[in-house]
C-alpha cells in the first residue's frame, strides 16, 4: 500500500491548488451565491483538470477534490468527474467513449449523478425512462445526467426533451435540481441489455457497474469531505491563533487545543480511508468494504470536524456570511450524500456478513 501521489498527480493537485485559491476566494464565493462559476470551470478545464482524470485515477481525483474542499469552490467538479469522466471510461462502450469523453474533459459536457438507485424512475412502456428524482446536485449545470433506475441499471439521460428541472435549494450550494423524466430519451451506459457482457466496453465482465459507480462517487466525496474539514480546520486555527482573550492567544487554552487536535485526527481518517479506497480501485483490488469506510469516516468525522471549526470561531461562526459558515453547510451537506453514516453503516455490516 502505497498512497504517494506520481509525479503527474502531484503536478495536477499542485496546478489545481493555485486555481482554486486564485478564483474561489470569499467574494467571488459569495458574489455566485447558490450558482457555479463558469470562469473558475473554464480555467479547470483548459488547464487539463477534468480530462487528466482518466489518467490520474481514483486517487488522483481524490487529492483533486481536496483542493476543491478547502475552498469550497462552486464548480460540479466531483458529479462531472465521477459520473462522466471515470463512469464512462470504466463501463461505456468504445462508442460512448469517443462520443462523450472528449466533451467532458473540456467543460462542454457537465455530467451529474441520480445515485443512489431511484426506486421511482423505471423504463417507460413506450421507450425511454420516466419517473421523479427529488434532488440531483449540480443539475442545474448538468448537460447529461447518469441515472441509476429501480433495477440498478444506469442510463445516460441528456438534459433536454422528455426532462424538467426544478431547482431546488440544498444546505450547499450545489446549483441542484428536482429531475423529472417523462418517457425521456435515455441510452444505457455500456453496451445494451442482449448483447452480452463486456461487449465493446472497457468494463471488466460481470462488473457490476452500479456499484462500482456508487462506490467511486463514495470514494471521491470522502475525499471533498477531507478537504472541507482541512479548509475548515486551517480558517479555526487561523482565527484561535489572532484571537486573544485576557492579553493571550486563544490557540494557548487547553480546551481550544484539544477540539483542534481531535478536529485534525478525524480529518486525517476522513484523507486516508479515501486514500486507500482510491489506491485499491487503482489497482484492481476490491474496495467495495473500503469505499463504506471512507464514507462512514465522511460522514460521522466530517460533522464533528466542521461544527468544531465554526465552534472555535465563537460569535464570528455563527455568521451567515463568514467563510467558515460555508465550510459547515458543504460538511453538513456530505455528512448525508450518498448515505448517511448509520445507513452506511449498515451496508459494511451487511457487506461484511456475506462475505461479498
Amino acid at each position: 500500500m502505497d498512497f504517494t501521489p506520481t509525479e503527474a498527480q502531484a503536478e495536477a493537485r499542485d496546478l489545481a491548488a493555485r486555481i482554486f485559491a486564485d478564483l474561489a476566494g470569499h467574494e467571488r464565493l459569495r458574489a455566485a451565491g447558490t450558482g457555479s462559476d463558469p470562469e473558475l470551470w473554464k480555467a479547470l478545464t483548459a488547464a487539463g483538470l477534468v480530462a487528466a482524470v482518466e489518467e490520474l485515477g481514483l486517487l488522483g481525483l481524490v487529492l483533486l477534490l481536496e483542493e476543491q474542499g478547502r475552498t469550497t469552490a462552486q464548480v460540479p467538479y466531483a458529479a462531472s468527474c465521477v459520473y462522466g469522466q471515470l463512469a464512462i471510461a470504466a463501463h461505456g462502450t468504445v462508442e460512448q467513449r469517443e462520443r462523450l469523453l472528449p466533451g467532458i474533459g473540456d467543460g462542454s459536457v457537465v455530467v451529474t449523478g441520480a445515485f443512489p438507485a431511484q426506486p421511482a424512475v423505471r423504463p417507460a412502456a413506450h421507450g425511454g425512462l420516466s419517473g421523479t428524482v427529488p434532488v440531483v446536485p449540480w443539475l442545474r449545470d448538468a448537460t447529461h445526467v447518469l441515472v441509476a433506475d429501480a433495477g440498478r441499471r444506469l442510463w445516460l439521460v441528456p438534459v433536454g426533451a422528455g426532462t424538467d428541472v426544478e431547482e431546488v435549494e440544498l444546505t450547499a450550494p450545489w446549483s441542484a435540481g428536482r429531475l423529472t423524466l417523462d418517457e425521456a430519451p435515455a441510452e444505457p451506459l455500456g453496451p445494451a441489455p442482449g448483447t452480452g457482457p463486456g461487449t465493446d466496453t472497457g468494463s471488466t465482465p460481470g462488473t457490476d457497474a452500479y456499484a462500482d459507480v456508487l462506490a467511486t462517487a463514495r470514494t471521491a466525496f470522502a475525499g471533498l469531505q477531507a478537504g472541507v474539514c482541512a479548509g475548515s480546520l486551517a480558517r479555526a486555527v487561523a482565527h484561535t491563533n489572532a484571537r486573544e482573550q485576557f492579553g493571550r492567544p486563544l490557540a494557548t487554552r487547553q480546551g481550544v487545543q484539544l477540539r483542534a487536535a481531535d478536529a485534525h485526527m478525524d480529518t486525517e481518517a476522513i484523507r486516508v480511508t479515501a486514500y486507500e479506497a482510491a489506491w485499491r480501485r487503482d489497482t484492481g483490488l476490491p474496495y467495495a468494504t473500503h469505499a463504506l469506510t471512507a464514507a462512514w469516516w465522511a460522514s460521522e468525522a466530517g460533522q464533528r470536524v466542521v461544527h468544531t471549526g465554526q465552534h472555535l470561531h465563537g460569535g464570528a461562526g455563527a455568521d451567515v456570511d463568514h467563510p467558515v459558515h460555508r465550510h459547515f453547510l458543504w460538511g453538513r451537506q456530505l455528512d448525508a450524500y450518498l448515505g448517511s453514516g448509520g445507513e452506511v453503516l449498515q451496508e459494511l455490516g451487511e457487506l461484511i456478513a456475506s462475505g461479498s
